[in-house]
This record gives structure tokens, sequence and C-alpha cells, in this order.
């Protein structure tokens, strides 16, 4: 059985290796960073983790080039989900029709209005959120122009992000490039999720003291009663 599981990791490696030296690597990145700005399954992060350790490894592209397609793949995606959302609505993607997708697609919808550059900028790094923020700013009309240099900045900050994740895993365990890859990923899922707590969180606040600062004026309302009471003529 161990003997099974170490041939199965050389051959995972062996070929990991191989994707990083071919001439394939670069329109799988686009490709990839590209799918996942409008369908999460779509490993992006994965291959950008991927080929960030095989150029920190000595092999494959340069990561300056690896990020260059990285921010671009993900620009072009982005701009793909709001033309679907202009286009189709929320409910164009399968992604976006569970509970999760709704409630994501509900959260986006509230945002917007209110942090519109905030909310562009963090959804980025989290998949659904991501793909809710992009949809639905196409959904609500949100303007193109100013979702473009958004998602522009948006794209840059997370593909640097996913090429210094993968350039620190392998750094760290740099005699394996396929752990280092599963590292840099399981390591960028969790980041990932603690950036989509900390959103959530601060919306949450924001919300309840929004709530909060909507109050009705009750001794206004009594003291005009008390007023109308003492002049019935008034209340005529």
């Amino acid at each position: 059985m161990v003997a099974w599981v170490v041939e199965a990791w050389g051959q995972v490696e062996a070929w990991l290796l191989a994707l990083v030296d071919s001439v394939w690597a670069l329109p799988v990145l686009f490709a990839t960073t590209a799918g996942d700005g409008f369908f999460p399954p779509i490993p992006g992060e994965t291959v950008i983790v991927m080929l960030a350790v095989g150029a920190q490894s000595g092999g494959g592209v340069a990561w300056g080039l690896v990020l260059l397609v990285a921010a671009l793949g993900a620009w072009c995606g982005d701009q793909l989900a709001y033309a679907l959302g202009r286009a189709l609505g929320t409910r164009a993607l399968p992604a976006l029709r569970g509970p999760r997708g709704r409630r994501a697609v509900a959260w986006a919808t509230r945002s917007l209005d209110r942090r519109g550059a905030s909310v562009v900028l963090g959804a980025r790094f989290v998949p659904v959120g991501r793909t809710a923020v992009n949809v639905t700013a196409g959904a609500v009309g949100f303007s193109r122009r100013r979702f473009m240099a958004l998602s522009a900045v948006a794209s840059v900050a997370w593909a640097t992000y996913s090429v210094l994740i993968g350039t620190l895993a392998a750094a760290w365990v740099g005699d394996s490039p396929l752990l280092a890859v599963v590292v840099g990923v399981v390591g960028g899922i969790l980041l990932g999720v603690l950036v989509d707590a900390v959103v959530r969180l601060r919306a949450a606040r924001r919300e309840r003291a929004a709530a909060a600062a909507v109050v009705v004026p009750a001794p206004a309302v009594r003291g005009t009663e008390a007023a109308l009471a003492a002049c019935p003529d008034a209340a005529r």
C-alpha cells in the first residue's frame, strides 16, 4: 500500500513538472484564471501556485510572467461574469442558484451600493464571493467603467497574492514540488476562508450599526399626541 502511494505521488509529481515546462503552461493559466471568475470549481489559484512553485524551483516560466498572465486572465474572467450578469441576471450561473450562492448574491446586492470599491476588491479573494459580486454588479447596473478599473486592481492583487503563496511554499518544501503545491493551495484556501469571514463580519457590523441609527423619535411623537389631546379643536 505504501509503495503504491509513493509510486502514485511520483507519477503526479512528474506530470506536474511536465505541465510546468510545457508550452501549454501559460494558455492553461490564462484559461483557468479567466474561468474561475464566473465558475468557482475551476482551479485558477491551483494553477498559479503550481507555476509559481515551478518558477521558484528553477523550472517553467518566470514568476513575473505568471503574475502578468494570471492577472490578465482574472480580469478578463471578471468582465465576462459582469457581462453575463448584465445580460441574464444572477440566476444565469448554476453556482449562484444554491443556498450559499443566493446568500452571496443578496450580500453583494446590499453591499455594492454602499461600498462598491471595497466589495469588488475584497470579493476577488473569495471563490464564490467574487463570482457573486461580478455577476451581481452587472445585473444591478454597477458602472462598467468603474468595475473595470476596480477589477484590474483586484486582479493584480490576487495574482500577486497567489504567486507569493506558491513562492513561499516552494521555498519551505522545495525538495518536493508536488508537496509545495499542496501546501500552497491549502494555505490559499485557508486565507480565502479567513478573508471571507472578516468581510462578512464587517458587513454584519455595519448593517447592525445602520439599523441602530434608524430610530423612531418616540418622545416627539408622544409630545405631539399630548398636545392634540390638550387641544381637541386642533385635532379636528
